[in-house]
């Protein structure tokens, strides 16, 4: 595996060299080439001016930010340079936090953090350890292309996992989802739907994470490649149920298939055991 950056995480007077890893499999997504219909050439894309179409190259093109409607400000690269973050190479650790605290919502890319060299491996273990022991993560702020981002330092297994987060800002409150404020569940629905929720809960391991789209669409390209005939599978609709009569048949269907294992006896059938040797008559 190789590292994508180097640098340290520093929190008050510790200092740990460290390398970062990319988390992501790069070959775990298909990809697909825009042909040209006709030819089946790849198919380029230039850069048009939407009113007058004139083809613009590269140096012709500038940066703008529209304030009002039609009305832009150009932004050059001079003027970026200016507010231009040094990069430190450090991740500058702010506090640790409860591990519950940080919304999901907020995470972004996963990295993979190790540490840089033999004396580094000690102090990297002593972090990874206090966190899982405290269940507390890490929030701190580095300059990465020259922005600043915050990231999340969580331990996993035997070592540790960088996310990116998005700001606060950038994520939509739930509460303007329309339509969540109208209706109150029933109490009776809601005794039977957390029924459901227990015969149901499981270990995360136990559920089936098979990528089915990606493994049908590999199917499907092979299938081309080998000029086989593809069969689309017919959609069903499912069945309108009332909501008791939906949420009593689930509980029953998930404790059917949570049947307990007969536990062994240690005691042999009566067909198994030996037949009793009877005396003949003298």
């Amino acid at each position: 595996m190789r590292a994508i950056w180097k640098g340290h995480i520093r929190f008050s007077l510790v200092t740990i060299p460290i390398r970062i890893y990319s988390a992501l499999e790069p070959d775990a997504a298909i990809h697909f080439n825009q042909l040209s219909k006709k030819t089946k050439n790849p198919v380029g894309y230039e850069k048009k001016d939407k009113v007058t179409g004139e083809t613009l190259r590269a140096d012709e093109i500038v940066k703008g930010y529209q304030y009002e409607p039609g009305q832009y400000v150009i932004i050059d690269q001079e003027d970026l340079d200016k507010i231009k973050l040094k990069s430190t190479r450090v991740i500058e650790i702010e506090g640790f936090v409860d591990a519950g605290e940080v919304h999901p919502t907020l995470f972004d890319s996963p990295y993979f953090i190790g540490p840089d060299g033999e004396v580094a491996a000690k102090t990297y273990a002593l972090l990874r350890q206090t966190l899982k022991e405290t269940g507390k993560v890490g929030v701190g702020r580095v300059v990465l292309r020259d922005r600043e981002s915050l990231v999340l330092l969580n331990p996993q297994q035997q070592g540790l996992i960088l996310y990116k987060l998005r700001f606060p800002r950038e994520v939509r409150d739930v509460g303007s989802i329309p339509g969540i404020d109208e209706a109150e569940p029933d109490k009776d629905q809601l005794k039977l739907a957390k029924t459901l929720v227990d015969s149901m809960s499981k270990s995360f391991e136990e559920i089936d994470m098979t990528d089915r789209y990606y493994d049908a669409v590999k199917e499907l390209v092979m299938a081309k490649v080998e000029g086989k005939e593809i069969v689309v599978p017919q959609e069903e609709e499912p069945p309108v149920v009332d909501i008791m009569s939906a949420l009593k048949a689930s509980i029953e269907q998930a404790k059917a298939s949570r049947k307990p294992m007969q536990k062994a006896t240690g005691k042999k059938k009566e067909e198994e055991k030996p037949a009793k040797k009877t005396r003949k008559a003298g």
